[in-house]
């Protein structure tokens, strides 16, 4: 079943299916080209039947990565859908009017690392104080804790 959900991507996605790697019989990478994320998460979702189960953001040496875990629970895998984005202005469209469980931990990686997710619903804070300062991303490589007046900032 592997081999025809994959086949399914690349007939249906093409180029935007920029690399697969199968980490394990039940999890599969993939990774696509970001303006066509939207797309690909709600054929997940939508087509596939997938769960969302969660999103994970990552401050890589250069860019930031995004992967959305969905599950495909009659194949007993997870497929991975993973995207990089530019470290100096990370930004790509939301997924969470496609899928709507995306919305919070959206929000979490937006307060967290600095991503802009156009579109969204509903950006107001949601783990960080209200008067967190903007461009202060806990999540970052570069960000420093102290205790200089400059919440962590450095």
């Amino acid at each position: 079943m592997a081999d025809e959900v994959i086949q399914g991507f690349r007939e249906r996605f093409g180029s935007a299916i920029l690399e697969v790697h199968e980490k394990s019989p039940r999890r599969t990478f993939i990774a696509v080209d970001p303006k066509r994320l939207p797309d690909i998460a709600e054929y997940c979702y939508k087509e596939l039947g997938c769960r969302f189960s969660i999103a994970t953001g990552t401050h890589l040496t250069g860019g930031v990565e995004i992967l959305y875990h969905f599950a495909l629970d009659r194949a007993h895998r997870f497929l991975n859908l993973r995207v990089v984005l530019d470290l100096e202005k990370p930004s790509i469209e939301s997924i969470a009017a496609r899928v709507p469980a995306a919305e919070w931990v959206e929000r979490e990686m937006h307060e967290l690392l600095g991503i802009e997710f156009k579109h969204h619903p509903d950006m107001r804070h949601l783990l960080l104080a209200d008067d967190w300062p903007d461009g202060s991303y806990p999540l970052r490589r570069d960000w420093k804790a102290g205790g200089d007046g400059d919440n962590g900032k450095k």
